[in-house]
């Protein structure tokens, strides 16, 4: 990606913004013109049946509530990340987990 074309504005300025997207084009496609823009598409895959037949629903792990003690300047970093620094705690122990799964 070229950094010289990326322009950063703040979400103050991007609201105050025209929007360049051609709504009334876009709200004239027809599910047929939609369905062959996606198939033009060289990027786009559509899954096969045979993904399909193999496919599984996996549900994530449930959650237990656990009183933890940890130093108040981690929490502390964790906090000024923003909302939901507790999910953010959890990806990190998470990841930590997994490499330890692979090491060995």
């Amino acid at each position: 990606m070229n950094e010289e074309r990326i322009t950063r504005v703040s979400m103050k300025q991007a609201r105050k913004m025209k929007s360049r997207t051609d709504w009334a084009r876009v709200n004239a496609l027809t599910d047929e013109d939609i369905e062959r823009a996606v198939a033009d598409d060289p990027d786009q895959s559509f899954w096969t049946e045979e993904e399909w037949a193999n496919a599984r629903v996996v549900f994530p792990p449930g959650k237990a509530p656990v009183t933890l003690r940890l130093d108040r300047d981690i929490i502390a970093w964790f906090k000024l990340q923003g909302r939901g620094y507790q999910t953010r705690i959890n990806a990190v122990l998470r990841g930590f987990v997994e490499a330890q799964k692979h090491k060995g």
